[in-house]
């Protein structure tokens, strides 16, 4: 089953159902904030994508940050801030049982679900 991870808010997150859902592709909505996040599931998206992928360097959850947190990032640190704060994820991440993907793009996502029968 795919997931999305996201929260329901967050305009992007939108975009991107309102794209799964045009192309009949089902999907479980995981909204970070209602449904959180555990520590392996964050670990786990750490060890495949890295921090650098896995982090909205341009939320306002990362600007909210310490400027020491922010300089000093690395995958651990993020499993903390992220475990704390859910929003410094990346959004949406769509788990597609194989591999995950960080992020909303048409022609990407167009090329994901045309590489893999689903």
């Amino acid at each position: 089953m795919i997931t999305l991870y996201g929260i329901s808010n967050c305009d992007t997150v939108k975009k991107a159902r309102r794209w799964l859902e045009l192309h009949d592709v089902e999907y479980r909505f995981h909204d970070l904030r209602e449904d959180g996040i555990n520590k392996a599931q964050v670990r786990a998206w750490l060890d495949e994508l890295g921090w650098e992928t896995l982090v909205n360097k341009r939320s306002t959850s990362w600007k909210a940050l310490p400027a020491a947190a922010r300089e000093t990032m690395d995958d651990n640190a993020a499993l903390t801030a992220i475990l704390e704060h859910p929003t410094l994820i990346k959004r949406p991440l769509l788990d597609v049982g194989h591999e995950r993907h960080c992020g909303f793009s048409e022609k990407t996502w167009a090329a994901l679900f045309q590489r893999h029968t689903l």
